[in-house]
Parts: structure tokens; sequence; C-alpha cells
């Protein structure tokens, strides 16, 4: 029986006279991998910050384990080290080595020891294949390194979900296939994730299931080969013809 993580109910969001999400409904189960696709302005990473509360929705409802995310009495703290955000620009505190980045949220948030987070920390780093560089200066980093020590970060603190916002966007070609080579891997392992993607091709490869979004709204969702082999509406048809003109260019 599948069993819902998150659960979002008529969700709406304004920047100003600006109405950026319409009454967004969709569950997300635990052990999924959902992407969320669609043009830019489409709401996509507003929706993602919404539900990692970096962006208070104005209307509606977000559930997490069956409990209102949106309660006032809600521990954000508590909350978003459950949800753990991987985002485009990869957020490492520059003063910090790598493994320091690693270690910060376990000491502060979870209260490990320091050896406790270090052996999680050198484990993630492990994970996404970084370890070598843990006592390396995270400003000397390629984008794509950077990438997959905010994955590894993110893997320390033992999240029930990761959310990623365009993971791949900030990084030179040539890099993007080791970071999503990670991503792929998590996805096997069972992790729940809600992925903000314009990388058609790993979307359809990884998901259980794939939203595409436009004008603010959920204009279809389905499973990956639904959805990229027979779409139902026209305005998925049409975002779709690009990606398949690309890859007909590429070849």
């Amino acid at each position: 029986m599948e069993q819902p993580i998150i659960e979002i109910r008529h969700l709406q969001k304004h920047f100003g006279d600006l109405h950026v999400l319409h009454d967004i409904d969709f569950n997300v189960n635990k052990g999924e991998v959902v992407t969320i696709i669609g043009s830019s302005g489409s709401g996509k990473s507003t929706l993602l910050r919404c539900i990692n509360l970096l962006e208070i929705p104005d209307g509606g409802e977000i559930k997490f384990d069956k409990q209102n995310i949106l309660d006032t009495k809600m521990d954000l703290g508590k909350y978003r080290s459950k949800m753990l955000m991987v985002f485009q620009s990869f957020n490492l505190f520059n003063n910090l080595s790598v493994l320091q980045n690693c270690m910060i949220g376990q000491t502060k948030v979870l209260k490990r020891s320091k050896e406790e987070a270090k052996q999680r920390a050198m484990a993630a780093l492990k994970q996404v294949g970084m370890e070598a560089f843990a006592n390396a200066d995270s400003t000397r980093l390629s984008g794509g390194q950077k990438q997959r020590v905010a994955i590894a970060r993110a893997l320390c603190m033992d999240p029930e979900v990761l959310l990623f916002d365009e993971p791949t966007s900030a990084l030179d070609p040539e890099m993007v296939g080791d970071v999503l080579d990670v991503m792929k891997s998590l996805a096997k392992q069972g992790l729940t994730m809600v992925i903000v993607t314009h990388e058609m091709q790993f979307a359809k490869d990884v998901s259980d299931r794939v939203i595409f979004m436009d004008k603010g709204v959920i204009a279809e969702q389905g499973n990956p080969n639904e959805l990229f082999e027979h779409p139902k509406q026209e305005r998925t048809r049409q975002f779709l013809s690009r990606f398949a003109s690309s890859r007909q260019t590429e070849a």
C-alpha cells in the first residue's frame, strides 16, 4: 500500500500581484522519486521552496508524515533536518573544509559528537566519490565537486526526503554526468526524492513519477513512459517536442 510522506492540497503562492502557484495538489510516497519539469517561470522552484518553507504559501496545506507543517507550533528546524534541500548554487560554507561542511549540521542540529559526525561525513563523502577531498578547501573545488559535497552534506543529516532544485543547472556540461550518476545511485537505494530538473533524459530514466508544470499549475503527471511517450495534454506535447528535437540534433 502506498504511504504518502508529503501531501499537498490546494497550495497557493503569490508574489505581489503575480500568482505563481494555483491550487497545487499531489502526494509523494515513501521511497518515490518524483521529478518536476516545465519551462522557466512555471513555478517549479517556488513549489519546492514552499515544501521546505523557504517560501511561505498563501493558502492550502502541506502535510509531512500526516502533520500540517504550516501549523504555527511546527518545529521548523526539526522539520528541515528531515526535509533537506540541495540547491543549484551549492551553498557550501566557503570558510570551512569539505569535511567541516559535512560535519557542522550534524553537531549543531543533530547534536552528534565530533567523532560520530566525522565518521558519518566520511561515509557520505565516499558515497558521492569525494572522500579524497575531505580536507580540501571547499572554494577550490569544481562546480561538479561542490555539488557532490552538497549532496553528501545533506545525506549526513539522514533525511527522510531530499529536495533538489535544478542541481545541474549551474554546472559546465562535462560535470553534469557525475552529479546525475550520484543521484541515480541514491534513487536505487530507495531514498525519497523530489527533483526539479531540466535534464529530461534523467527524469525519464530515474523517476517513478513525472510532474509537468505550466503557468503555475500541474498540467499533467504520470509515470515516465506514459508522460514522455504518450502525453495527454497539448501543452505537454509542445514542451516535450523540444526535448525530442534536441535529442535528434545531438544524434
